[in-house]
């Protein structure tokens, strides 16, 4: 964004220097353009705060800032006295009503001096909105944000162009129900989309340029982004950081805001999570998708979810149906994690989910592979105690579906932890039923264990050693062992457990 501020600002007239060389300045048209335009940018890539309070003060300061950068118009005579006292008001203390107009007032008093409509830039939109999302104030910041572009975008007499970037494309029933006039250019859009990212011509010839050989090892980690029908486009940020040290490392997901996408799958459904587990595994899901992301049903659609993690640049499109304007449903896309850096950003974040409980849960991990039955009992019980919240959806789960939720989220933890020795799957059919988590030794030296849940069931079940006596039955009953069996590993090395659930109570058995 600052290198469009610094090609059309009048600030940079004379910075002729800064596109010499480059493609654009190959035509007389554009040359022409340069440096003739006031220019108002502003950035809220910063704004990432808890509460609404915090935010607008944020918001605020940022206005305010711009506002000092073009003091100079205060010394103006073509302001009057009122125009210069709302100049002045413009604080990081004002309210609601001078913030949401300070742009377009600027819009005014600049187009006065220099006579000529304003360009306004305005970067990572929706970063405050994710927070608000998972801070709890959407309502109160999306109010603010609707009434502060409505009068910046939509009934600015003096805007010439503006340009808005962000990660999602908000649904129009929220910030931009008054803006119907906005020109949409989305990652499946083909517009533009050899203007995106790094191409992997350019990435090689750049690692030649600096003596670097792993080609293959940087394709694997940050190739995979796509625009419109261009594949093959590598993370800028990750390359750029990559030929700076010459180490391979997960730099972008290390910087990008992951809290929302976060919040989405650790609170997710029972579907959701099993989707997950898929794409951890390398594996791929199909789904619908929704260019214009509705936040207010991000809770209840599981298409929602990926809709925004493919928007955000944490997944990529592996293919698609064409869109059948007589059909009656939406095309399907195959979509799956864009490159190992996304997948190991996501594998540390199913860490850090049980982080309050790390100690036990990690105490839990050695207990289940030596076949400790009373460590498993003692540690999970504390596990399930501080974490059964972390996968709770805030809107008080019944005492059956909270083990639900928190059983798909373990079942994630286990597959970051024991990846290394297991090959662990859930919720798949062996035998004449589905078992819930079923662990595959990659080694000969280590078990297979397979692992059933049970709610207790208070009308048929009198205490937790009934409900465990019939998760060890259901495993017998429906030869849940029958796969690990056909691959030749040994009944004496199948382990099975019961895992019987009363609240945050637990029995193992």
């Amino acid at each position: 964004m600052s290198m469009v501020e610094q090609f059309f600002s009048q600030t940079y007239a004379e910075r002729e220097d800064l596109f010499q060389g480059l493609k654009i300045w190959q035509e007389d048209h554009y040359q022409k353009l340069q440096g003739t335009y006031p220019v108002i940018s502003v950035s809220f890539a910063n704004v990432k705060d808890d509460s609404y309070a915090n935010a607008y003060r944020k918001i605020c300061q940022l206005i305010s800032d711009i506002y000092a950068r073009h003091s100079y118009l205060l010394k103006s005579e073509l302001l009057q006295e009122s125009d210069r006292m709302y100049f002045r008001s413009v604080r990081v203390g004002m309210d609601e009503a001078t913030a949401s107009m300070a742009l377009y007032k600027l819009s005014d008093y600049m187009y006065r001096y220099y006579g000529r409509n304003v360009i306004i830039l305005l970067d990572e939109y929706d970063t405050p909105m994710q927070e608000a999302y998972v801070g709890g104030f959407w309502p109160e910041l999306t109010n603010f944000i609707r009434n502060l572009l409505n009068a910046t975008f939509k009934t600015n007499p003096w805007l010439e162009r503006a340009l808005l970037t962000g990660i999602t494309r908000v649904s129009n029933e929220s910030i931009f129900s008054d803006l119907n006039h906005l020109k949409v250019v989305t990652t499946t859009s083909e517009e533009y989309a050899d203007s995106f990212g790094f191409s992997e011509a350019e990435v090689f010839a750049a690692m030649d340029e600096y003596g670097y050989t792993q080609k293959e090892e940087i394709k694997r980690w940050y190739d995979g982004f796509a625009f419109g029908s261009q594949k093959d486009i590598y993370n800028p940020w990750s390359i750029l950081n990559y030929l700076d040290t010459g180490k391979v490392a997960p730099y972008w997901a290390n910087t990008s805001s992951n809290h929302l996408v976060g919040k989405l799958i650790q609170e997710g459904s029972r579907e959701i999570k099993i989707s997950f587990e898929r794409l951890l595994n390398g594996k791929s899901i199909r789904t619908t998708v929704e260019e214009q992301i509705a936040y207010e049903q991000l809770d209840m659609s599981e298409r929602a979810v990926w809709s925004l993690l493919l928007a955000s640049g944490y997944m990529k499109v592996l293919s698609y149906e064409k869109y059948d304007p007589m059909g009656e449903s939406l095309p399907e896309y195959e979509l799956t994690l864009t490159n190992l850096e996304v997948r190991l950003m996501f594998r540390n974040m199913v860490t850090q989910w049980f982080s309050q409980a790390e100690s036990d849960y990690n105490d839990f991990l050695k207990a289940l592979l030596l076949g400790d039955v009373d460590a498993m009992n003692e540690y999970m019980n504390r596990v399930a105690l501080v974490t059964f919240s972390s996968f709770d959806t805030g809107k008080h789960p019944s005492v059956k579906s909270e083990p639900e939720r928190f059983y798909h989220g373990f079942v994630l933890g286990l597959m970051v932890n024991l990846q290394d020795r297991y090959y662990i799957t859930s919720n798949r059919e062996s035998g004449f039923g589905r078992y819930d988590i079923l662990l595959e030794p990659k080694h000969t030296s280590d078990d297979a264990i397979i692992i059933e849940f049970k709610v207790q069931n208070i009308r048929r079940e009198k205490n937790l050693e009934d409900t465990l006596r019939c998760a060890l039955q259901q495993i017998e009953e429906k030869k849940y062992d029958t796969e690990l069996l056909k691959k030749g590993i040994s009944p004496k090395r199948i382990r099975k457990y019961g895992f019987a659930f009363f609240g945050k109570e637990v029995l193992i058995g």
